[in-house]
This record gives C-alpha cells, sequence and structure tokens, in this order.
C-alpha cells in the first residue's frame, strides 16, 4: 500500500512538472514573439533616426557659413 502512495505520488509530480513545462513553453513562445515585435520596432526606430539625421545633415549644409559659426558660438560669446 506504502509503495502505491509513493507511485501515486511520483506521479503527480511528473503530471504537475509537465503542465509547468508547457506553461513555460507557451510563456517561452510568447515572449519571443514579443523580442521578434520588439527588434522589428528598434529597426524601424533605427531607420527613422539615420533618415532624420541625414535630413538635418542636409539642412545644416544649406545655411551660409555665417549662420553655423553663430550657432556653434555659445551665446553671449560674441
Amino acid at each position: 500500500m506504502a509503495h502505491q502512495n509513493q507511485i501515486d505520488q511520483v506521479t503527480e509530480r511528473v503530471e504537475r512538472l509537465l503542465l509547468r513545462y508547457e506553461e513555460m513553453q507557451r510563456t517561452n513562445a510568447l515572449l519571443a514573439e514579443e523580442v521578434g515585435v520588439l527588434m522589428q520596432e528598434r529597426d524601424s526606430l533605427r531607420s527613422r533616426l539615420g533618415a532624420a539625421r541625414s535630413r538635418v545633415d542636409a539642412l545644416l549644409e544649406r545655411l551660409p557659413e555665417n549662420a553655423q559659426q553663430r550657432q556653434s558660438t555659445p551665446m553671449g560669446a560674441a
């Protein structure tokens, strides 16, 4: 009788472990999907930042030379 009780306890523990394992697999899949989405968002933001930097650089190139010097001079230093 005690032997059967031990088997039942082990069986119950194994079943709980299997349920926990399946739950962890589902959680891992959801997290992996979220990581993928966040990586796409990061790449998109990097791309947008690069484009914005290029536009700012192009605008700075169009500024007259003396305007660029005024911008780089600290306030009140003139």
